[in-house]
């Protein structure tokens, strides 16, 4: 395997992403943010003394994607198409679930614009009701999917 991030000196470098051809790009990523049940059924009421949760989490998600290059050294600049966030809940588990799905055109995949969406979500889930629920966990942020470009579509082997 050959790491792509790498100069011929072995010194990071952002890829020459040039000669290759725009296509319509598309990823999903996920995180979970556990928590007190009863926390989560706050948050599903509104009851949270910040605000509504879901709704600046899917601001943030949103944002989030937007600023990765801002975030990960490596990642190009990229005009985003569509950014979108769904919420899941397990309400005896205590678990919300995020899914985020991004989508591009252009020479370069979308796959850190959406765990990077998923991922700000969860913290501001976290900000938003650390108060009433300090030990909440975020886990599981991971890609489900992508497809376009050289590799065409890849699904995480767990995903439904």
């Amino acid at each position: 395997m050959e790491f792509t991030h790498l100069n011929s000196s072995g010194r990071a470098r952002m890829v020459d992403v040039s000669a290759k051809a725009d296509s319509t790009r598309e990823a999903r990523a996920m995180a979970v943010v556990k928590m007190k049940p009863e926390t989560l059924q706050a948050i599903k009421r509104g009851a949270i003394a910040k605000g509504d949760v879901l709704a600046v989490a899917q601001v943030a998600a949103i944002m989030g994607a937007k600023q990765t290059p801002q975030l990960i050294p490596m990642c190009h600049p990229l005009m985003l198409a569509a950014v979108d966030v769904e919420y899941d809940f397990d309400d005896a588990a205590g678990e919300l679930y995020i899914e985020t799905v991004v989508r591009s055109t252009g020479k370069t995949g979308v796959e850190m614009e959406a765990i990077t969406a998923a991922s700000i979500a969860a913290l501001t889930i976290y900000d938003m009701c650390k108060a009433v629920d300090r030990w909440m966990e975020i886990a599981r942020i991971c890609l489900l999917e992508k497809s376009g470009g050289k590799s065409g579509y890849v699904k995480h082997p767990g995903y439904k």
